[in-house]
């Protein structure tokens, strides 16, 4: 794991890219902010998380290391090992993840126990969507405190870099290492219900768009050429054949502009 510090003192913000190796956007675009030689107000920790899976172009060596959080520094497995470290290295930071995705090439912006410091995160990224994924989040990075994780488009693209870069100084304006006024955007949210999973040896075939509203009644998928329909409306997320070996995407309800969605009465800021 690499962790690159800017700033003098002690950092209490932190960019994290690379969790899986076969989606090299947050390393490139840590890489190339760092390469920028950037005037911080304030000190921030970069890292680059799964070097071994990074540099083989996997997803990962031996466990999913955004399923293995928080980890475990005795375990026999490296990416157990690795989260340990990991969560280590972001306890008490306002954090921002990098992921990119085959099944949308836009970014949007992944959340769980949503609080004040997260919604400030979040609202000023430059994304497309905002995504709760608290009903799902056991284990994933997008569940330590102060940590908010984006999807920054197609995994391998060029246009994924480039969302991430601008995630990254949207973010560090927002938290005041950069100076400058990021975005306020006002993207959309959705708060995932569910997860829809494959059927092992059998054909998936998507149909429906993310983030696009599925009626009741209306074919979503098929699989082996016969139709999956919807019992009630659904908005997909991360929905795709191709995406995950056991996962074919996830049911979620679409609640409005962000900026109308309050935090739950028992969200905190720890």
């Amino acid at each position: 794991m690499q962790v690159h510090t800017v700033g003098e003192g002690t950092p209490e913000v932190a960019v994290v890219g690379a969790v899986h190796g076969d989606e090299p956007c947050g390393a490139r675009a840590i890489e190339r902010f760092l390469a920028s030689d950037p005037e911080v107000d304030r000190p921030a920790k970069l890292i680059i998380a799964n070097e071994r899976a990074l540099e083989r172009g996997i997803r990962y060596v031996e466990t999913d290391l955004n399923r293995a959080l928080p980890g475990d520094p005795e375990s026999d497995l490296y990416e157990e090992r690795l989260a340990h470290d990991l969560a280590t290295a972001v306890e008490g930071c306002l954090s921002l993840g990098i992921h990119s995705t085959v099944s949308y090439d836009e970014a949007f912006a992944n959340v769980a126990y949503l609080n004040d410091r997260k919604r400030e995160i979040a609202a000023h990224l430059p994304v497309t969507g905002i995504v709760d994924f608290t009903a799902v989040s056991d284990g994933r990075s997008v569940e330590l405190p102060g940590f908010v994780d984006i999807e920054a488009g197609y995994q391998g693209s060029d246009a994924a870099v480039d969302n991430a870069y601008d995630c990254i100084v949207a973010f560090l304006q927002t938290t005041g290492v950069l100076p400058g006024d990021p975005p306020a955007q006002d993207p959309g949210f959705y708060e995932v219900t569910e997860a829809i999973y494959k059927e092992p040896t059998r054909t998936y075939r998507v149909r429906a768009k993310n983030f696009e509203r599925v009626a009741p009644g209306e074919t979503f998928a098929t699989v082996d050429g016969d139709p999956l329909v919807a019992d009630d409306e659904f908005w997909p997320v991360l929905m795709s054949a191709e995406g995950h070996d056991k996962l074919l995407g996830y049911r979620s309800t679409y609640h409005g502009p962000f900026s109308t969605v309050p935090v739950a009465a028992d969200a905190t800021d720890d």
